[in-house]
């Protein structure tokens, strides 16, 4: 098999045929942007022999980042479960040095992903640990890719692995998607793995936004659906996909910033404009 194409930009993986696709259709979507200079395509090799690296460290109690600054850079997220480790939003690329620490971490029984912009080099990843089962949110599904063998699609909440479990928020995407765990007995709080569905902003207040980098906003409506599906998750910590957290108890800050977004688009705040 040829070694898939990345997209430099988005570094998300398709098939690695004779000829990269004309655009990556991920970065062409009203959410992203084709850069100025135009589509361009990389491999996995090449990213390597560029002097890439994925860097691997501590988060949190059980969590770990793992980051790569190739395409929108992403911060993954491996994090503990009761009987395996989660490996949320793949980095862009994969090698050698990181797949031996992670695997000194356990390694990865389950692979899942917030939205497309984060499906990255999960494919992979997937093969790197046994072939890992990847779950995409079936919303989602047509934006893949590269479509991994061990790929399996979801639309209902479901533990991915005891004691983790995956829901379906909406808004940025259709599937947009988040992982929680909640409270353990050692002792660790409870966290949501947000993705950008829920943006944790410098500050570690949160956002919600159809486009970042091309800032369009999301109705009242959509945002107060947002909120609403994540108050049945005791929250202590967000953690978006760049490694920034919520500073103070996560399910308020979800409240308190979704009901902020609600009244600004809904005029509430007009007079201060």
């Amino acid at each position: 098999m040829n070694e898939p194409w990345i997209c430099a930009a988005c570094a998300v993986e398709y098939p690695g045929d004779t000829e990269p696709p004309e655009v990556c259709p991920i970065c062409a979507d009203e959410r992203q942007y084709v850069p100025d200079g135009g589509q361009r395509w990389t491999t996995a090799p090449e990213l390597r022999d560029a002097g890439n690296r994925v860097q691997v460290r501590e988060l949190a109690p059980g969590m770990w980042g793992l980051t790569a600054y190739v395409g929108i850079g992403q911060t993954a997220i491996l994090i503990e479960s009761r009987s395996g480790n989660l490996l949320f939003d793949a980095p862009g690329m994969i090698d050698d040095e990181s797949v031996d620490a992670v695997r000194a971490l356990g390694g990865i029984d389950a692979i899942a992903t917030s939205h497309p912009h984060m499906f990255g080099a999960q494919s992979a990843w997937s093969a790197a640990f046994g072939d890992a089962p990847v779950w995409v949110s079936a919303a989602d599904e047509a934006w893949l890719g590269l479509r991994p063998p061990t790929m399996q699609t979801w639309s209902e909440p479901f533990d991915v692995l005891p004691g983790i479990t995956l829901d379906v928020i909406g808004g940025h995407f259709p599937g947009s998607a988040v992982a929680y765990r909640p409270r353990d007995a050692n002792g660790r709080r409870s966290v949501l793995l947000s993705g950008d569905g829920v943006m944790v902003t410098p500050g570690g207040r949160v956002a919600f936004m159809r486009g970042y980098p091309t800032l369009i906003p999301l109705s009242a409506a959509v945002v107060r659906r947002i909120a609403d599906r994540l108050s049945r998750y005791d929250t202590d910590v967000v953690w978006n996909n760049f490694g920034r957290r919520t500073r103070d108890y996560g399910s308020d800050v979800i409240a308190e910033d979704a009901q902020r977004h609600i009244d600004w688009v809904n005029g509430v705040f007009d007079h201060l404009t």
